[in-house]
C-alpha cells in the first residue's frame, strides 16, 4: 500500500529534447523537488522520465517538464502509468531504450 500523498508517475516529453541536455536538466529538477526516479532518451526522439515522491512534487515536476533547458523546444508532455522499479537513491540517467 502506497504512503498517503505519495505517488509514482511516468512522463513522455516530445519536441527538441534530445541533444540539448534535457536529461541532465531533468535530473537537476527532480533533485530540487526531492523526487527519485529515472530519465532516458527513447529511440523515437522523445524523453521518458519516471518519478516518485510527494504528489505535490510530482505535479510541480510535470509542470517544469514544459520548460526544459534553454536549447530545448518542448511540444508535449504526456502522463504515463508507471510501474517501473525506481532506484532508491539518487535520480538516474539511463541508457537510450
Amino acid at each position: 500500500m502506497a504512503e498517503e500523498g505519495f505517488e509514482q508517475q511516468g512522463f513522455r516529453v516530445t519536441g527538441r529534447v534530445q541533444g540539448v541536455y534535457y536529461r541532465v536538466w531533468t535530473r537537476g529538477v527532480a533533485g530540487e523537488l526531492g523526487l527519485r526516479g529515472t530519465v532516458r532518451n527513447r529511440m523515437d526522439g522523445s524523453v521518458e522520465a519516471h518519478v516518485a515522491g510527494s504528489a505535490e512534487a510530482v505535479r510541480a515536476f510535470e509542470s517544469r517538464l514544459w520548460e526544459g533547458p534553454s536549447a530545448a523546444a518542448v511540444n508535449g508532455v504526456e502522463a504515463l502509468e508507471s510501474s517501473e522499479q525506481l532506484p532508491g537513491g539518487s535520480f538516474q540517467i539511463l541508457a537510450t531504450d
